[in-house]
């Protein structure tokens, strides 16, 4: 797996040992640490020059922010996925930190479990919120409230899929086609597949990619992979897939408005 496939977690924690302990957990579980901070300043810093999918911010840090000051400056820039760490459980710092929207908590000291836990509950947490913010109303609540228990989920323009404990990003525009067989869905790019325990139009709801267009009961494309194409069938990347009758006038459509 490349290092862009990872996610990418920074670590802010001013206890050393903690943070190198961390990161070797992390980078064992198949994550990969783009940095540690001692200090909010320098989580900034990183955070500015690095694509950051997940903070992991303990709430008492030396320095003029605490980790909860941090994570708003953080914000500030564009919106990340925010677990703390934290020793400390009073109210006043609970009702502060739940102020910048924290995808979950990890108490101090942690577990593997536990971690494996709050960034998986991080990252769906993180999905749904931007998935609300941006859906229109129209949309049945039901839709959204499924997409909870599924193993794929969307951030901005990258998807992260989950695999045994982790999730793996990939970019939608890398996505070749999606195969159906069954209760499973294949997910294809040009480096890798991974199937999914999800039917065809489920995937395509979760996904929410304008540029996947179904062109079979079983198949669909990203239009802006597509090669070549024919009265039956459709050529992306090396693969050659089925042009469905039913789909034809749909797809010829959304190549015209493109």
């Amino acid at each position: 797996m490349t290092a862009d496939e990872r996610m990418q977690i920074l670590i802010v924690e001013d206890e050393a040992i903690l943070a190198m302990e961390l990161s070797d957990s992390l980078e064992q579980e198949g994550y990969h640490v783009v940095g540690r901070a001692a200090n909010g300043r320098r989580a900034l810093e990183i955070f500015l020059q690095q694509r950051v999918d997940l903070v992991l911010c303990d709430i008492t840090i030396k320095g003029d922010w605490d980790g909860i000051e941090t994570v708003r400056q953080l914000m500030n820039e564009r919106p990340v996925a925010v677990v703390y760490l934290t020793a400390l459980t009073d109210r006043e710092t609970l009702d502060r930190a739940k102020q910048t929207y924290p995808s979950a908590f990890l108490n101090k000291p942690y577990q593997l479990n536990s971690l494996r836990t709050a960034i998986e509950l991080a990252i769906h947490n993180f999905s749904q919120r931007q998935t609300a913010l941006s859906a229109d109303i129209s949309q049945p609540a039901v839709e959204r409230d499924n997409a909870a228990h599924e193993s794929i989920l969307r951030m901005g323009n990258s998807l992260f899929i989950k695999q045994n404990y982790q999730f793996v990003r990939t970019s939608l525009d890398e996505i070749l086609y999606l195969e159906a067989e069954n209760v499973y869905t294949t997910l294809v790019t040009a480096s890798r597949k991974y199937v999914l325990r999800l039917s065809l139009g489920g995937a395509l709801d979760l996904i929410r990619q304008s540029q996947l267009i179904r062109i079979h009961r079983s198949y669909a494309v990203n239009i802006q992979q597509v090669v070549s194409f024919s009265e039956t069938e459709i050529i992306v990347g090396s693969y050659t897939l089925p042009l469905g009758r039913s789909y034809k006038d749909a797809f010829l459509q959304q190549l015209r408005s493109r």
